[in-house]
Parts: C-alpha cells; sequence; structure tokens
C-alpha cells in the first residue's frame, strides 16, 4: 500500500494555508513562511502510517464486548463499526511488530486537548495509559482492547476538535448558518485506502489551526500583565517621552507588534510608531499611531479574556464547512466588512454598517439572486409601530414630508435620493428580511464601529457591488448601472450567477499577514458560547 504523508490527524495542519500568495519575499510573506514551516514541520511530527496490513485480525464479536467495558464511547459504535467492517477487521494500529507510530501520535494528541482549546476530560485515560505502555504485548485481547480503544477515542477526539458542539447548542448562540456534515468514519477510511491524497480532505477550518498556534503563544505569556495609563490622561504621540512608553514598548513586545526586543526606550520613535499602528490595525482602530483611550483600553485587557476569546473563536471555526468553493461574498459581523472571494483567493474588502445591539443582524447564509435599482423601501411592520405611526401622530404631513406613502396594509418611501435603501438592494430571499444595501448616510462608514441599523447591512460602495453582481451580463455596462441607480423607478434585475453571501460573527481570527485580530463582541455572545464550552 502506498504510505501516506499525513494521516488523519495531521490532515488540519497541512490543510491551513490555502491563500494564493505572491512567491515574492516580502517582510509580511517571510513571516508568513515562518508560520507555514512551523505547521508544516508539526504536521511531520505527527505524522505516520496506518497499519495495512491484512492478515492480523480480531473477531467482530469483540466489538459488543469492548462497549460493555468502555460504555461511555457507546455513541461511536456505528462509526466504530463501519469503520472495520470496511477494513475486513483487520487491525489499523498494529503491525507484526507492535503498535504503529501513527497510534502513538494520536496518544499524544489525546493527551494534548488542552492545545485544541477544549475543557474536556478523556474517558478511560487511565485505561488508555496502561493499554499503550504495554502496546506491544503478545496477547490478542490485549493487542484488541488497544485497538478498539484508539479508534473508539479517534471518534471522539474528531467529534470534540472537528465536530465542536451540537447543532442544538450552535442554536442557542443564534448561529443559524448551516453546519457542516462530516463523516469520521468516512473520513478515516478514506484516508486509508490506497491512491487516496490526504491533502484533499479538510476536516475543519484552516483559521482553526492559525488561532490554535496563537493560544500556544498567549498561554505561553508572563502571568503578570503589564497595565498602561496615559501620563495627565494626554494620549501618547510620536516623539513624546515618559517612563510610561517603556510600559507600551514591554507591552506590544509581548504582543508581538515590537519586534525589536529593546523595550528600555521612553522615547516614542519611528520603531514604536510602526508597533502601535500594528496594534491598531489589528484590533480595528484608526491607525493613526496615537495611543488614545480606546488603544489603551485594549492594551490592558487581561491575557485570559484574549485567550477566552480565541476558544471561542476556533469553536466557530469547527461549525464551518471546510471547503467552500467559486465566488462567494462574506459580512463578519464585528468587523464590520464585506469580502469577496473566489475560492479561498480574497478579492476585495468593503467596509459596512450593521445592525445596532437591539436590532441585531442574524448570522446565516443566503444566495444573492436579484439586484434592485431605485428601490422602494416597504417599511418593515415593527418600525411602522415604533417610529412611523407615532410620527403620523404628531405631525399629519411626516408621510409627505419624508417622501412616504401608504401601500396596501403598510407604508413605503419612494426611490430617491432621500430612501433609507439609497440607490440599490441586493436580495437573497431568508426569513429574517435581511439584504444589502445602499444608504444616503454616507458619513457613517467612515466611523470605526459601524452598528447603527435596524438589521440589513449598509454596503460603503454600492456600485461597485452592482457592478460585481452583474459582471456576467453584458447589457450592465458601469453607465447603465449609474443611470438606473439615479433613475427613480425602481427595477429588478435577476443575477446570472446567483451569489452565496455568508453573514458570520468572529471576533478573533488570523489575517492574511498572519496577524491576530481581535474586536469587540458587539451583540455579546462569546460569553454565552464561552459558558456553552465549560458545561460541555
Amino acid at each position: 500500500m502506498q504510505k501516506f504523508i499525513c494521516a488523519a490527524l495531521g490532515l488540519c495542519l497541512l490543510c491551513i494555508w490555502g491563500c494564493r500568495e505572491s512567491s515574492i519575499k516580502s517582510e509580511v510573506n517571510r513571516k508568513k513562511d515562518s508560520i507555514n514551516k512551523a505547521v508544516q514541520q508539526t504536521a511531520r511530527d505527527i505524522a505516520g502510517n496506518f497499519s495495512d496490513q491484512s492478515t492480523l485480525r480480531f473477531s467482530s464479536s469483540s466489538v459488543d464486548s469492548f462497549f460493555v467495558k468502555y460504555d461511555t464511547l457507546r455513541s461511536f459504535l456505528d462509526e466504530l463499526n463501519k469503520f472495520y467492517t470496511t477494513r475486513h477487521y483487520a487491525f489499523a494500529w498494529f503491525t507484526e511488530n507492535g503498535l504503529t507510530e501513527q497510534a502513538s501520535h494520536l496518544y499524544v494528541r489525546l493527551e494534548n486537548l488542552p492545545e485544541e482549546g477544549l475543557n474536556i476530560v478523556l474517558p478511560y485515560k487511565r485505561h488508555l495509559d496502561s493499554l499503550i505502555n504495554n502496546g506491544n504485548t503478545h496477547a490478542l485481547n490485549q493487542k484488541t482492547e488497544t485497538e478498539l480503544l484508539l479508534t473508539a477515542l479517534y471518534f471522539f477526539f474528531a467529534q470534540k476538535v472537528w465536530g465542536g458542539l451540537e447543532e442544538s447548542a450552535t442554536q442557542q448562540v443564534d448561529w443559524l448558518m448551516p453546519r457542516k456534515k462530516l463523516s469520521y468514519s468516512g473520513l478515516l477510511d478514506s484516508i486509508l485506502k490506497p491512491g487516496n491524497s490526504s491533502t484533499t480532505i479538510q476536516p475543519v477550518y484552516r483559521q482553526y489551526n492559525l488561532l490554535k498556534e496563537y493560544l500556544k503563544k498567549y498561554k505561553a505569556l508572563p502571568p503578570v500583565n503589564i497595565t498602561i495609563s496615559l501620563p495627565d490622561k494626554k494620549p501618547i504621540r510620536p516623539g513624546d517621552t515618559s517612563t510610561m512608553i517603556i510600559k507600551l514598548r514591554k507591552k506590544l513586545f509581548l504582543l508581538g507588534d515590537l519586534t525589536t526586543p529593546d523595550t528600555t526606550s521612553s522615547i516614542y520613535d519611528t520603531t514604536l510608531l510602526t508597533a502601535v499602528k500594528r496594534f491598531q490595525r489589528r484590533h480595528g482602530m484608526k491607525d493613526d499611531g496615537i495611543a488614545g483611550g480606546g488603544m489603551v483600553r485594549e492594551l490592558n485587557v487581561p491575557v485570559q479574556q484574549r485567550i477566552e476569546k480565541i476558544i471561542v473563536n476556533m469553536e466557530r471555526n469547527r461549525w464551518l464547512p471546510t471547503d467552500v468553493r467559486g465566488r462567494y461574498l462574506a459580512v463578519n459581523i464585528p468587523e464590520f466588512v464585506l469580502h469577496a472571494y473566489n475560492d479561498d483567493s480574497l478579492l476585495w474588502n468593503m467596509n459596512v454598517v450593521v445592525g445596532k445591539d437591539v436590532n441585531k443582524t442574524v448570522i446565516f447564509a443566503g444566495t444573492i439572486s436579484q439586484v434592485v435599482f431605485s428601490p422602494y423601501w416597504n417599511v418593515p411592520a415593527g418600525i411602522l409601530k415604533k417610529e412611523i405611526l407615532p410620527g403620523i401622530q404628531k405631525n399629519p404631513n411626516y408621510l409627505e414630508v419624508h417622501h412616504m406613502e401608504k401601500f396596501g396594509n403598510g407604508v413605503r418611501q419612494k426611490p430617491g435620493p432621500w430612501n433609507s435603501l439609497g440607490a440599490v438592494k441586493f436580495l437573497f430571499p431568508n426569513s429574517h428580511s435581511i439584504y444589502l444595501h445602499d444608504t444616503p448616510s454616507k458619513s457613517l462608514f467612515r466611523e470605526s464601529k459601524r452598528a447603527f441599523s435596524h438589521g440589513c447591512i449598509r454596503v460603503a460602495e454600492p456600485k461597485n457591488l452592482a457592478m460585481y453582481m452583474l459582471r456576467d451580463d453584458p447589457n450592465w455596462t458601469e453607465e447603465k448601472i449609474t443611470q438606473a441607480m439615479a433613475s427613480g423607478k425602481e427595477q429588478y434585475v435577476a443575477v446570472k450567477n446567483p451569489m452565496p453571501v455568508y453573514i458570520t460573527y468572529f471576533t478573533a481570527w488570523v489575517d492574511r499577514q498572519g496577524d491576530l485580530n481581535f474586536r469587540d463582541d458587539i451583540y455579546n455572545r462569546d460569553p454565552q458560547l464561552a459558558n456553552l464550552l465549560m458545561k460541555h
């Protein structure tokens, strides 16, 4: 049987760098290469080969007796039976010479579940320790018990690390996007088949392993937190001299923003300026190099809170599809940004405005199928009741002043520069009444925190998005799109190639430069998910 480069437990580490990056060795790329090499080395360290032998077998009746003793793992009975039926009950973790190298690697991964951001107790750890330490015994019954326990614990590992919380738990935190579906026995079985490339299977979204690497780094940070304060309550600016700048340097060095180990200077020089701007960008702040109150608050967030945020977002990444192909859009609500992708290549970004805390934008997926130029705004029932009807009671001319009219049993706003949806909207049918749209309130896009809407998503560059959505239709030139947006006449246009759009919620991620980003938990969803993880 052809030897595989990496088996199941090394897969996720081999597949995390899907970006199409330039081969030019800029400083950013050197950093990414360094991370990539570290990941590849880790993959090699845990690589091994499942046994492809077929002479060593055990009786199928051993499975039932195994689960009598290891009843806690009985939920994996079907997966285990499916796996061994395809192997005709041949050992996978043993050869004629004893335990395979891969068995040892699985044992190490099981011993180090906290590195996966999981606060769970490995079942039957004492039994596993004893069996592994006597793994080269010639007794068939002990080999069989070791074999079945390793496989059952592989499924336990796969479920917890690659699958995450059950779907009912994700719905408690209002995550309504479809969860990935993965057969772990099929995954393991396909890896064992001759001729299959392990790199074609990605059991977890690539961001998971990037966050995992930073989890190790943050857990290794010194327990003593460095508190930053502003001298005389004034922002620290380039050229300033202050003893607090020494603390600022030390903190930024620990967090990886300051690359030079010299942290003793009390002068705000160009080296510190670069570090401050990097920290600001990582936290979604204006990178002006001025360390003011907002930056100080971020600097003083305890490391343990950052660790919790990383763990929470590792869990969210367990739920995502592992291989989305083609063109699609993704909105990250806490980031206030819309991303356009082709496969895993980032094409462009666009700022957005999302729902206020009282009008939360829903986390779900849809498909954009229509572009509507010069749209009417059909006032939602909630806004009609809370805002429009009280306005009419105070001012009989309210509808006329706001360019509105009665429409059926409701109210709608006429197309025009005053329209709350602006000059164009983008529809993806859903039960949440959420869509992307233009807005006359352009100044809000200059804010660093942009949660101002009633739940829909306002886009900063509506014309560019319209051109992108209709790029496959030669009838819709830039000139025609400009005219339609200004026509004042509502017009629906079908998108020739409807595009998936994912409305997501991530408060920590690693960007294309390899930097760890944090954002405010604007809807206070992180603590609830953290509590669910503690319970499971």
